[in-house]
């Protein structure tokens, strides 16, 4: 997709830099994956605090399962 926008010099220099991307479509690729897998992981901490893991076996219990 060819998208305008209108993004501060400094914003996209430093997000070039940051991300050692050869051009600022590489740059914007990596800016935008990283927010988005950002926001997955808090969005996956908040569904993790309403309704925490739950083990079936305890840490003992595995590796006594694994050593069979």
């Amino acid at each position: 997709m060819k998208v305008t926008a209108i993004i501060p010099d400094e914003l996209v220099h430093e997000a070039q830099v940051l991300s050692n991307a050869k051009n600022i479509t590489e740059a914007m690729i990596i800016a935008l994956k990283s927010y988005i897998a950002l926001e997955n992981l808090k969005s996956l901490g908040k569904t993790l605090d309403k309704s925490p893991l739950q083990f079936k076996y305890t840490a003992k219990e595995i590796r006594n399962i694994n050593r069979l």
